[in-house]
């Protein structure tokens, strides 16, 4: 079964972005979601036991609520990210890089 994970660092601090709502799509219906911890992880996305197919999905990251909380101006609100999930037992790690005007991401192991 494929598992989908991620991790949020706050590149203009130097460390991790913890409470980040993140929400996985597939097909337009959220399918999972969690906050990002202290160390910028989300970890149970999804549930365990739900079957993610091949087909293609999307992490949104509410980033906007994070640099408002922290009283920083930001330049994005939601930040999206669609990747595709093959067939197979893969493990899909969707790591985000993140200051408050840009961004970047990567398929992670």
């Amino acid at each position: 079964m494929s598992t989908i994970s991620t991790h949020v660092l706050d590149t203009a601090l130097g460390k991790p972005a913890s409470g980040i709502r993140v929400t996985l799509v597939r097909s337009g219906a959220a399918v999972g979601e969690g906050v990002t911890d202290a160390d910028g992880r989300v970890r149970d996305l999804h549930a365990a036991d739900l079957e993610l197919g091949e087909g293609d999905y999307r992490l949104t990251f509410a980033v906007g609520d994070y640099f408002a909380a922290a009283g920083r101006e930001a330049f994005y609100s939601e930040i999206e990210v669609s990747f595709r999930v093959d067939s197979g037992d893969g493990h899909y790690h969707v790591p985000l890089l993140l200051s408050p005007f840009g961004y970047s991401t990567y398929r992670g192991t």
